[in-house]
């Protein structure tokens, strides 16, 4: 099987990037972030996001599932289908949080292996190609500037009809940066062979043909 990881900062396109280049290639498309986002909306509306000990201890009754309809990823909590309520700005929030846990971590990573044993996959998360597989055979660490990860951010919650500010978004996008980089467990960075690729001045189609190319050099 092939694998290729796909490691970044919060923002910086990965999943809509790691997606397309999928599905070009025929690959079956996992977004970790997603299973991250799903632990943190079952704390939130447990009312434990502020509790690791709570976090912790709703995982022994927590099923969390990736399922694909029409070639879209949907992930499920305990049957029930949450692809539509994770993307807020404070489950993203909860997410960061969540996966500085090293249970949850170890509850999430047999999941995501067992998926990359099993199928050519493209993974993407923060760290893949450090932790989650390690011996993919192609590492991608794609990234752009604060900046930009907030203005395209800030851009999709309007178009979404959400009341945000500019700054709020660059706010969190800076915070979300700084959670992930400085955690103790599985910290946010590139691996010695991973191949940064910087999308701050590329288009999207530009971002996705960079992408592909890097991954059929590799593979």
């Amino acid at each position: 099987m092939i694998n290729v990881a796909i490691d970044g900062p919060a923002g910086a396109g990965k999943s809509t990037i790691a997606k397309a280049a999928a599905k070009e290639l025929g690959f079956i498309y996992v977004d970790t972030g997603a299973l991250y986002r799903t632990i943190a909306l079952n704390a939130v509306r447990s009312n434990a996001i502020d509790s690791t000990e709570a976090i912790v201890s709703l995982l022994e009754k927590t099923d969390v599932k990736l399922g694909y309809d029409n070639g879209m990823q949907r992930v499920y909590l305990n049957g029930e289908d949450v692809s539509d309520f994770i993307r807020t700005p404070e489950i993203s929030m909860g997410a960061s949080r969540v996966s500085a846990i090293p249970e949850v971590r170890a509850f999430l990573l047999e999941l995501q292996r067992d998926i990359a044993r099993n199928n050519n996959v493209i993974m993407d998360g923060r760290d893949i190609g450090t932790v989650v597989l390690p011996d993919a055979q192609c590492k991608i660490f794609l990234f752009a500037s604060p900046e930009c990860r907030a203005e395209r951010r800030y851009k999709e919650l309007i178009e979404k009809g959400e009341n945000v500010r500019y700054e709020d978004v660059l706010e969190d996008v800076n915070q979300r940066d700084y959670q992930d980089s400085h955690r103790e467990i599985a910290p946010l960075k590139p691996t010695e062979e991973s191949i940064m690729a910087d999308t701050s001045k590329l288009s999207l189609e530009e971002s996705i043909e960079l992408i592909i190319n890097i991954i059929k050099e590799n593979m």
